[in-house]
């Protein structure tokens, strides 16, 4: 039981420092809140904790289907494109330029960008779908504590990144929170637009 927990986290770490969507959005929103990231945590855990028991009861083969993750795919790219829009607006004044982007709501960012990632179900439809299985070897008990454990995981990671983003508009004030909005909004946009391309890339191997 040891092995597999001590597992699980280095899984879990090395799959949420993977740079993404809401690193970005953590480091932005930061900026703004001190604990934004945990905020995006818990609203990253209100996507991720029901899709464990998604898997447990047996439909991982879903979220494997090429066409979910299409549609996932082109609806999480434009949400991220819109993001990012409101980032970049966001950069030209010192506050965010929508009431949705991450600097102004953390917890429903954290929401959208878990259920629009088709990256984060590709991951938990293999190697999460391969650790729930052995918690669930191990009884109940073992399943609650690798959720949490696993989620204390991305609580960790989230909430470093914002205190980060906070440390640093903090010394260098409104010119730094709109650098790093800029920035961030950068760095969705490349995703969203990689998330479209990706998804864009599948439907047509589909039609092949």
């Amino acid at each position: 039981m040891s092995a597999f927990l001590l597992t699980t986290i280095v899984i879990s770490l090395s799959g949420v420092m993977a740079p993404g969507p809401i690193t970005a959005a953590a480091l932005a929103a930061g900026a703004k809140a001190r604990h934004a990231g945990a905020m995006i945590a818990i609203g990253h855990a209100a996507v991720e904790f029901p899709l464990i028991a998604v898997l447990v009861a047996g439909v991982g083969p879903m979220l494997q289907s090429h066409g979910f993750r299409i549609a996932i795919g082109f609806g999480g790219g434009v949400f991220l494109l819109w993001m990012a829009a409101q980032l970049l607006l966001g950069a030209r004044t010192t506050t965010a330029g929508s009431r949705l982007s991450p600097q102004r709501r953390p917890f429903a960012t954290g929401v959208v960008l878990t259920g629009a990632n088709p990256y984060f179900l590709v991951w938990w439809a293999t190697v999460g779908l391969t650790l729930t299985n052995e918690a669930v070897g191990f009884g109940i008990g073992a399943l609650l504590l690798f959720a949490m454990v696993h989620w204390l995981c991305d609580l960790g990671w989230l909430e470093f990144l914002s205190l980060v983003g906070n440390k640093g508009a903090g010394l260098f004030g409104d010119r730094s929170q709109r650098a790093v909005s800029a920035v961030c909004g950068a760095a969705l946009l490349g995703f969203g637009a990689k998330f479209i391309y990706d998804a864009g890339a599948g439907a047509a191997m589909m039609r092949w």
